[in-house]
């Protein structure tokens, strides 16, 4: 083959641009591979779906009011839904890094539509669908992109970040009913503290990550706002006024999601504070299962020098120099991907600073950091929970063995002693290596108000 015939010429404001003849998309987008070789990310098949489904809901609309022809329309449908499909992802090769706001993204999106809407409709038909005006009829990067952020982020959220979390929260709840008759020491500061059960432990992780499934849940009502017709800067410029809510019923049908219109629609183009809250979630989120991550690390260390109250599913050998040395493997990897996600949504917060008067020009970056939060966040989750979290089995003679030993037992003396001879009694045990109750025994103080004041069971 030539090389003349493994490229075609296109032609655009800035001049001419060589383009591989096989691809669909066009000149705009071809500058942005040339200028934005900088990581090789691309925004993901969430959001490329969602630009299929605004496009096609914008061709439909627009064919509906009458500023479309229905040939046109009908291939710019067609087209869209296979993009909606995913035949087309090859054909979105923009970097994550690259022009602001995203216009390199849509208009990536607007070129390879155009261009396979033009081949649908045959060699009989002799003009050419515009990326532009026809593609773009009605529509801004401006308020696309953001629309399709939104639509992605619920996509996300609901198929595969929120079943996940649920799951994790009921089996948490499932291995707090399972261990609540295993009495332990409790322990605040990494040390001695008074007896619980080890189900009630269980049930503050669960607990918790009920609190924050809660707050994702909540937070996305305001994802179900799209600023579609909002245009460049919110004026909805050169619009139909029938549009606007024409065009989100389509993404709603489209969808099965109740979307709406902004409240504000100007607010809606200058900031991004919807996903930004959602990122300040996912923030909390990895927080709190670091957390319980490492108790559940500490929990189950040993097998012979450490806590081992709980045992792990063994997922692998961990050592390559020390045999039969296994590793909390799985809580490792959710420690890294939560450190991962406190990184991204310091990102997201830095680019909020971008929306500088009518648009945030850090979009993509906002895009891609959240999007693939919510992506490697469930994984994270549906792993921890399938491959850790079900087959963790309670050690009942260690968790009594370290309870009986706690120094914290003393804590239900002081009621009948005070709390100086409590405290004198509790460093004795302390020194001389001995339990609370030899202690008192020595000491005469052994009565039957004080055994039932230091049995673990009525302390809990």
């Amino acid at each position: 083959m030539n090389s003349s015939d493994q490229y075609r010429i296109e032609k655009d404001t800035l001049g001419n641009i060589k383009i591989p003849s096989s691809a669909y998309y066009g000149s705009q987008t071809q500058r942005a591979i040339d200028n934005f070789q900088i990581s090789g990310i691309k925004l993901p098949r969430a959001f490329i779906k969602a630009q299929g489904i605004i496009k096609a809901s914008a061709a439909i609309t627009n064919m509906e009011l009458g500023s479309l022809s229905k040939e046109i329309g009908k291939a710019i449908v067609q087209a869209s839904e296979e993009v909606i499909d995913g035949k087309w992802d090859d054909q979105f090769l923009v970097d994550v890094y690259q022009a602001g706001a995203g216009t390199s993204q849509n208009m990536n999106a607007n070129e390879v539509i155009a261009n396979r809407a033009t081949e649908l409709l045959g060699k009989n038909y002799n003009k050419r669908i515009h990326p532009n005006d026809h593609v773009n009829m009605s529509q801004s990067t401006n308020d696309t992109f953001p629309s399709a952020l939104h639509i992605a982020t619920l996509e996300l959220m609901n198929e595969k970040l929120l079943p996940s979390l649920s799951k994790l929260q009921q089996s948490l709840h499932c291995k707090s009913g399972e261990f609540m008759n295993i009495l332990k020491t409790g322990r605040t500061h990494l040390h001695d503290a008074v007896p619980m059960r080890l189900g009630q432990e269980f049930l503050g992780y669960a607990g918790t990550i009920k609190v924050v499934y809660d707050q994702l849940d909540e937070s996305q009502d305001k994802l179900y706002e799209i600023g579609l017709g909002g245009n460049a800067i919110g004026t909805t410029v050169n619009l139909n006024p029938d549009y606007i809510p024409k065009v989100i019923s389509e993404v709603s049908k489209r969808t099965g999601l109740p979307f709406r219109e902004p409240d504000n629609l100007f607010s809606f183009m200058q900031n991004r504070n919807a996903v930004i809250h959602i990122m300040m979630n996912l923030k909390e989120l990895a927080i709190h299962l670091i957390k319980i991550t490492s108790d559940l690390r500490l929990l189950s260390s040993g097998p012979r020098t450490g806590f081992a109250e709980i045992t792990l599913p063994s997922v692998q050998p961990g050592s390559t120099i020390m045999p039969g040395k296994v590793n909390p493997a799985i809580l490792e990897m959710t420690h890294m991907v939560c450190c991962q996600i406190i990184g991204y949504e310091s990102a997201v917060s830095t680019a909020g600073h971008g929306s500088q008067l009518e648009i945030n020009v850090m979009m993509p970056l906002i895009a891609y950091n959240l999007l693939h939060s919510i992506e490697i966040f469930a994984n994270a989750i549906t792993t921890l929970t399938l491959k850790c979290i079900d087959g963790i089995q309670a050690d009942k003679q260690m968790c009594n063995k370290w309870m009986e030993s706690s120094l914290s037992l003393v804590t239900g003396t002081s009621s009948l002693l005070g709390y100086d001879l409590a405290s004198q009694i509790g460093k004795q045990a302390d020194e001389e290596k001995k339990t609370i109750k030899q202690v008192l025994q020595e000491r005469g103080l052994y009565t039957a108000d004080i055994e039932n004041a230091i049995d673990p069971k009525g302390m809990v």
